[in-house]
């Protein structure tokens, strides 16, 4: 077989393959995602933007592209390494093929190589860069690249929608504000389904923007990078925290940690998949979850602070919810809406919108 793309780790490391989607170079962080399924909401996911993305499934885009099953409008994941790629898609719903798709947003991806090995890698040295490039490419040439590049440090801005929107369902109860910092659209659609009208506003809204429109509720959404880079989202919090519902999500959970004086810490290689067994400290039950995030809020963090854990990671033990009941606010470091995926965790979507109803007397 004839190679036509090879990756490059930042170890040395390099890997030959065949091409598909976006012919282009790029550099990224490399991550891997343990999901069997679900590889067009990764693709779409956000939270993935300048990441490079190992599926350790080994078999990708045997089912296609299907229009309903987007996580965002524009995918902005950095690349795709795959150990065999299927451009034959069999599947009725299917109406491009996960290539096409990967064409029209400019994003690159090789098939063929060892992800097996690759995993490994990742999970022995830690997440680091990649490039993604012609097989003709000098090695020393792609390090120094590798060494120079910055992965930027404003994703959520380039993520996040520049006016607000609105998704609303038939017979509404409640009025939920969304914080978009690189929102998942099946996020939305589970609050629709429980008969919320959502109105989604950029990250950089003011806490009196959010206010006066009415909110019942406010969501802060999953989205990608450091969650230390996006102060006006933490700072959005300390103004709305005791004046309104919170419920975070990845991301949303990070900044809710931080708004509140704890704080966060990069794991080693992340937590990304939908197979992640978490323990709820307040009912003794395990949920498989769904996640994708790099960060991790420091457990001993939260003892100064009015957050409680709620919830925590049976591999590592790392922090997976926490709450302040009094400030009606609580959030999850995992993915409740995920799909496909499970489906253990959607009860935290009812337990968001009973705060709703409650009527708690909280501090300004």
């Amino acid at each position: 077989m004839e190679f036509n793309r090879k990756i490059i780790l930042e170890n040395g490391y390099e890997f030959y393959g065949t091409g598909f989607g976006a012919e282009c170079d790029a550099i990224n962080e490399i991550v891997f995602n343990t999901s069997m399924v679900g590889y067009q909401e990764i693709v779409s996911d956000l939270s993935y933007t300048d990441q490079m993305v190992v599926m350790t499934y080994p078999l990708i885009g045997n089912y296609g592209i299907t229009d309903d099953d987007f996580e965002s409008k524009v995918p902005m994941i950095g690349g795709l390494i795959v150990r065999e790629y299927n451009d034959t898609p069999s599947n009725f719903r299917y109406t491009k093929t996960l290539s096409e798709i990967l064409v029209e947003h400019n994003i690159p991806a090789i098939s063929g190589v060892d992800t097996r090995k690759i995993t490994r890698i990742i999970r022995n040295e830690g997440s680091q860069k990649v490039m993604i490039t012609s097989p003709d490419m000098p090695m020393e040439k792609a390090i120094e690249a590798m060494k120079t590049y910055e992965i930027p440090n404003n994703a959520v801005a380039r993520s996040s929608c520049k006016k607000k929107w609105y998704s609303r369902t038939s017979n509404p109860k409640y009025n939920i504000v969304a914080i978009d910092c690189g929102i998942k659209l099946n996020i939305i659609r589970s609050l629709n389904r429980r008969g919320c009208n959502v109105t989604v506003v950029p990250y950089n809204t003011t806490a009196e923007k959010v206010m006066f429109l009415n909110p019942d509720g406010v969501l802060l959404s999953n989205g990608p990078g450091d969650p230390e880079n996006v102060e006006t989202v933490i700072q959005l919090v300390r103004d709305l925290r005791g004046k309104v519902s919170i419920f975070g999500i990845c991301l949303g959970h990070q900044m809710i940690s931080l708004a509140y004086g704890a704080t966060t810490y990069k794991l080693k290689f992340g937590h990304r998949g939908g197979n992640h067994p978490v323990k709820n400290l307040q009912t003794g039950k395990i949920e498989i979850t769904s996640q994708n995030h790099s960060y991790a809020v420091s457990e001993a963090s939260l003892q100064n602070t009015d957050l409680v854990a709620t919830h925590i990671n049976l591999l590592d033990n790392t922090v997976e919810g926490v709450e302040c009941i009094k400030d009606r606010v609580f959030s999850v470091q995992y993915h409740p809406e995920s799909a496909p995926g499970p489906q253990d965790s959607a009860y935290l979507f009812d337990k968001f919108l009973n705060n709703l109803t409650k009527k708690v007397k909280c501090n300004a």
